[in-house]
């Protein structure tokens, strides 16, 4: 796979560095592509260039590679970056991301962002989720909340504590692809029973989390702000 990563800092480096290791093409486009700042990432290819101008996304072969990663620390640059991807040179994959949360609603297919990632989100959720037992947790967000990731630890006292997977009336749109259980992960059949302490990895929608946290976990659902309804724009 060829993936185009905008933004060599910590964050753009760090994702260069496990494609690499997983044999992917990777090519850096990066304004301070200096040396020193090659050296840190030798295999991988450079670009020194504004990740924002069509010509040096011409150079870089943005109409052949498969991933655009958008990885600079300025959401205007990221958001420029992945509509030129998707609208000039049809990239099959974006990956934008955000480091203001106010500019999250922002992320969208409108911008040609297939998949959003903000940092801020997931530490809140990783906080979130080794500390709570029966609350869904949200861990990541497809296509700007049409899909997403959750997690919840099973309480000992749910109705399904002890029932096959094939047995739980799991709500439309909704998949339990993992469980987690005394550190191991288990790709679940439906004949595999909940146990209670399990995590739980679901992929759904934000139509059936109250109705998925109310099955699993009847009497513990918290009321959950409204998200993206701020309109105000931090760019």
């Amino acid at each position: 796979m060829r993936v185009v990563i905008a933004g060599a800092g910590s964050v753009g480096r760090s994702i260069a560095r496990e494609l690499l290791r997983n044999e992917h093409h990777v090519l850096l486009i990066d304004r301070d592509a200096d040396a020193e700042r090659v050296a840190k990432v030798p295999d991988a290819s450079w670009l020194q260039a504004d990740a924002c101008e069509i010509d040096s996304l011409s150079e870089a072969g943005l109409a052949d590679c498969d991933v655009v990663v958008a990885a600079t620390g300025d959401d205007k640059v990221n958001l420029v970056l992945s509509l030129l991807a998707k609208t000039e040179f049809g990239v099959p994959r974006t990956v934008a991301r955000v480091n203001n949360p106010r500019n999250e609603w922002m992320f969208d297919e409108a911008w040609g962002v297939d998949v959003a990632v903000s940092t801020p989100r997931l530490m809140t959720a990783l906080v979130e989720e080794a500390v709570s037992v029966g609350d869904l947790v949200r861990i990541f967000e497809f296509q700007q909340g049409k899909a997403m990731m959750v997690e919840m630890t099973l309480p000992v006292g749910s109705p399904y504590a002890g029932s096959r997977v094939g047995d739980v009336p799991f709500p439309g749109s909704t998949v339990l692809t993992g469980i987690i259980r005394e550190g191991l992960p288990i790709a679940p059949s439906r004949d595999d029973a909940l146990e209670p302490l399990d995590e739980l990895l679901f992929i759904t929608t934000p139509d059936v989390e109250a109705e998925l946290e109310t099955l699993l976990s009847p009497g513990q659902r918290h009321k959950r702000e409204t998200e993206g309804g701020d309109d105000d724009d931090d760019l």
